[in-house]
């Protein structure tokens, strides 16, 4: 026992005197997705000014594929030395768990979150011929004309997908999901109206919405967003209604809990500066910081939400 306990010990220690000298070298922020997307920009967004409290370059590095499963599980099983982060978006804690049957890595016990980093609110949007001017006139419309309505995402299991599948629950309607491969051709059937309503990106709907193309009825987030303050919350209509992307530090489970607090710290400091608010903030994202142990309770209170809509819906990744 005693043995054993001394082994313990000495192995430790080499842990702490690498937390005292943290960081001593670049750190590797993985994306999960392509260049480009909503959560790219943010992480390159952080990785500059972060990257300077700490004194290390930050490399942005996209390791897309598999839903954001290929990029969390590199992260999963990279050392536990803070030195590979993970930029985290719901599929690989909250909501893959529950497409999927199974995962490269456990989604519970391999990552260790350090901080809530931004909410990416979304915007529901109905193709202009709509007959529908509010939430309430849609809802009422969905209702009388069930299977009327296709809403489109970027592919089962995507932000888009689960925020309509909410609304389907939330409103007691019956409308048909549309499913495509990405952001992209989901905006372009929709402009063509070949599918007659959306939830996604507000960044990727504000240019539509000022042309006039498509018409927003809500956003996703609880409160309305400075970029459409005359959209009303859907939780105006719909009580409780959040359908915004969380998007969170981690890093692999049994990195010490001095470089956890370490990066936790900077990272606040970093969402505060007035400069990085004001550049998130104008792109139509929310940053919001918070401790690790908020930030664990987010997960497990967003992945109970979205495994109720899952399987309520019986959606299913391949």
């Amino acid at each position: 026992m005693l043995r054993t306990g001394l082994a313990l010990l000495l192995a430790l220690v080499p842990l702490a005197l690498h937390a005292q000298d943290y960081p001593n070298r670049p750190l590797r922020l993985v994306v999960p997705f392509a260049p480009g997307g909503g959560a790219d920009i943010v992480a390159r967004a952080i990785a500059g000014p972060l990257g300077k409290r700490l004194k290390q370059t930050i490399i942005v590095d996209n390791k897309p594929g598999g839903g954001a499963t290929l990029g969390a599980n590199f992260v999963a099983k990279a050392p536990a030395d803070g030195y590979t982060l993970l930029y985290t978006t719901p599929g690989p804690q909250m909501t893959n768990p529950y497409l999927m049957a199974r995962l490269p890595y456990d989604p519970v016990n391999d990552l260790t979150p350090v901080s809530q980093l931004a909410i990416l609110p979304s915007v529901l949007v109905v193709h202009k011929d709509v007959p529908a001017r509010s939430l309430k006139e849609l809802i009422d419309y969905a209702r009388k004309n069930p299977a009327k309505i296709n809403f489109a995402s970027a592919g089962i299991g995507a932000s888009s997908h689960l925020a309509g599948e909410l609304f389907k629950q939330s409103a007691g309607v019956y409308m048909v999901h549309i499913p495509y491969r990405g952001t992209g051709p989901a905006t372009a059937d929709l402009l063509a109206g070949q599918v007659q309503m959306a939830i996604d990106s507000i960044v990727v709907y504000k240019p539509h919405i000022d042309a006039g193309s498509v018409r927003a009825l809500g956003v996703s987030s609880l409160q309305r967003s400075p970029q459409l303050p005359d959209i009303p919350a859907i939780a105006d209509v719909l009580k409780g209604f959040e359908g915004s992307p969380v998007n969170y530090l981690s890093v692999r489970a049994g990195t010490p809990q001095a470089i956890i607090d370490r990066l936790n710290r900077e990272v606040n400091a970093v969402l505060e500066s007035p400069e990085l608010k004001d550049q998130l903030t104008k792109s139509g994202v929310i940053p919001k910081g918070s401790t690790p142990a908020e930030m664990a309770a987010l997960i497990r209170s967003e992945a109970e939400k979205w495994r109720k809509v899952i399987a309520y819906s019986g959606a299913k990744m391949e």
